[in-house]
């Protein structure tokens, strides 16, 4: 076996920062739910997901495999391919945490990786059946699934408890949340710290120092499992925010048949190895559970706006890391203008983020507008007592009343 390379070190620490922007970018998949409905504190809710999402690092390689063995051509990868894909993860997540998008990291490592690979061995190198078979077809399935079990599940669980005390019953639902949300959270880090696990042993295939088809070694696993957890321990409050408030406003019932459904999902798919968008299953269930309860609505503006972005995550990604590879290319001194690039694009939004702080102390303040969709739907929809379709009905302005006629037999006012 060749030495660990410098080249290979520096493709190692830049997949663990894409670990830790996975981690916080993603931590709304878990419990942005949970945190606007109020079953958990914000720093509570966020603690406890960093640590299942480390346990769940070590549940399975599945994925990893998926990644490291199933997308790409190994044979004919280079370690700076694989640093130039990182590159187009790492740039994506960052614009889309800044905007509050919960696009998809995964989404984003599979389009760096497809464009570094075709810019560097040609279209060939893609295994175009595992693409299709294990990350787009479930790209589209997963968010309908999980809205569709969601929305019947939402619809269940009202049914069952329409008898029932009204306030035992929110806070039974509280506490399912949390058991829900540590699932997911425990889900989240099987199947996405895995797709660090599997991009890191490609590399290290690349680069010689282990054999072509092996599975990931444990000190992998757990760098893995760490650089995740600690993302998800920061917070991605802006795209708690999104997910929480203002996909729709949801109710203890509806969070934790959300979670559920999201959990199952990811699970099964993670046991089949599919490299499931985390963040497109909890919002199609998130979505599914806001259209489950009666009166319930979806701003269809904020989820027009992550449709929008999750279309545009594998192209952009891809043409990043395309475009980060032909520098590489170059030799040494093209790979460090990649790498200080990153450096000084991440620091800018950084910077840009400052301008509007959001944290654990005021994720929850905000909501989004309602939109035109939104407002034309509530409009016609009978509100019950504490929805969302009451709140939005009350935004929409009442026509002005009518001026008074004036009276026949009064005098005429006098001219000014």
């Amino acid at each position: 076996m060749e030495s660990f390379s410098l080249i290979l070190a520096i493709v190692v620490v830049t997949a663990l920062a894409f670990d830790f922007t996975n981690g916080f970018h993603d931590t709304a998949n878990a419990m942005a739910t949970t945190i606007s409905t109020g079953a958990l504190r914000p720093k509570v809710a966020v603690a406890m997901s960093a640590a299942l999402n480390l346990v769940g690092a070590f549940l399975s390689v599945e994925v990893a495999n998926t990644i490291s063995k199933g997308l790409v051509d190994e044979t004919g990868i280079r370690p700076e391919v694989i640093f130039a894909a990182l590159v187009g993860a790492i740039l994506w997540n960052l614009v889309t945490w800044l905007v509050g998008l919960p696009s998809s990291s995964s989404h984003a490592l599979m389009g760096g990786l497809v464009g570094a690979t075709i810019a560097s061995a040609g279209l060939g190198a893609v295994h175009g059946d595992a693409l299709v078979t294990k990350v787009l077809l479930p790209a589209l399935a997963a968010p309908l699934v999980a809205g569709l079990a969601a929305m019947f599940a939402t619809r269940f669980s009202y049914a069952i408890g329409k008898n029932a005390d009204g306030e035992a019953t929110r806070k039974g639902y509280r506490a399912g949340q949390i058991a829900s949300a540590g699932l997911v959270s425990l889900a989240h880090g099987t199947n996405d710290a895995q797709k660090t696990m599997g991009i890191i042993t490609l590399a290290l295939i690349a680069g010689g120092a282990v054999a072509p088809g092996s599975n990931p070694p444990t000190w992998v696993i757990l760098s893995a499992g760490l650089a995740i957890a600690l993302g998800t321990y920061i917070g991605g409050w802006r795209i708690i925010r999104t997910m929480g408030k203002g996909l729709t406003d949801l109710q203890p019932q509806q969070g934790f048949a959300a979670q559920t459904s999201a959990a199952t999902a990811i699970l099964a798919s993670s046991h089949l190895g599919f490299s499931l968008s985390t963040t497109h299953v909890v919002s199609g269930s998130v979505m599914g559970a806001g259209l489950g309860r009666k009166g319930g609505a979806v701003r269809w503006s904020t989820a027009t706006r992550m449709i929008v972005a999750w279309a545009l995550t594998l192209p952009a990604a891809a043409l990043v890391g395309a475009l980060a590879e032909s520098v590489t290319d170059l030799g040494d001194w093209g790979t460090a203008v990649v790498a200080v690039f990153l450096v000084a694009a991440s620091a800018a939004i950084w910077k840009l983020s400052r301008r509007e702080v959001v944290d654990h102390s005021n994720v929850n303040d905000a909501e989004e507008p309602a939109g035109v969709v939104t407002t034309a739907i509530v409009a016609v929809t009978p509100p019950p007592a504490g929805t969302m379709t009451e709140e939005l009905t009350a935004t929409i302005p009442s026509p002005a009343p009518a001026p008074a006629t004036a009276d026949p037999a009064a005098p005429p006012a006098a001219a000014v």
